[in-house]
């Protein structure tokens, strides 16, 4: 009996120990890594199939160690909830805070960058809330499980061309002409544009070099629009949970 209280206090001394290790190991990997489960709940989730996998693949594994461990992982979970739900301190440092990663129609190059997504991650989470010209973007946020919310500006509200009674008229689509300092021309030569243009626009907005550009659009008015990879005077709203 002394022996199997001991094998106990193992496993429960291994739970103990590896899911603070697994918690690192995920926020070190960063919100990609986790989809849309929250970060704790992804742990749970892996340490229970874990345990479970390896009592069916390895029958010397006593019954006892693995229903123990299941309890266990359960309790904690269960308490940590609570927790979460009591204090909200300690929901911040188990999870990923929501980071603001377009405001006013600028791409924020830094915070961007902090949650290791690019500029087509962004674009593209975008695209699926259908917005096409990220100038039409008041305030867009990455939430804590990695999915992206979306406030239009006001002017952006949806209306559709029939409430108006207008006809379609151009397309509200943007596409890339700069990168990352880096010039698309052949998106400039679909506009009957080139880089010489480019330039001048740039210029006009007193903007002399090319890598000072983390992303810039045009849209089928020919409107340019730009996002610095170092915005300055941007208000940046603080979100929580």
């Amino acid at each position: 009996m002394d022996e199997t209280l001991k094998e106990i206090l193992i496993v429960l001394g291994r739970i103990i120990t590896i899911l603070p290790l697994l918690l690192l190991v995920t926020i070190f990997m960063g919100k990609r890594a986790i989809g849309e489960l929250p970060i704790f709940d992804f742990l749970i989730i892996i340490s229970l199939g874990s345990i479970v996998g390896a009592d069916i693949a390895d029958p010397s594994i006593a019954h006892i160690y693995t229903i123990v461990a299941l309890v266990a992982i359960a309790l904690l979970q269960r308490g940590v909830a609570k927790l979460k739900i009591m204090n909200r301190k300690v929901g911040r440092y188990l999870t990923f805070e929501p980071t603001v990663v377009v405001q006013d129609g600028k791409l924020l190059n830094q915070n961007i960058k902090k949650i290791r997504y690019s500029i087509d991650n962004i674009l593209q989470l975008l695209r699926e809330k259908n917005v096409f010209d990220i100038n039409e973007v008041q305030t867009a946020i990455i939430e804590s499980d990695g999915s992206l919310s979306v406030l239009l500006k006001p002017s952006k509200r949806p209306v559709t061309i029939e409430d108006m009674h207008l006809d379609g008229g151009k397309p509200s689509l943007a596409l890339p002409v700069i990168m990352e300092g880096e010039i698309y021309t052949s998106i400039l030569k679909s506009f009957s544009l080139n880089e010489t243009w480019l330039k001048e626009q740039l210029a006009k907005r007193g903007i002399l070099d090319l890598q000072e550009v983390f992303y810039a659009s045009i849209n089928y008015d020919l409107e340019l629009h730009v996002s610095l990879k170092n915005e300055k005077g941007l208000i940046i709203p603080r979100v929580f949970h």
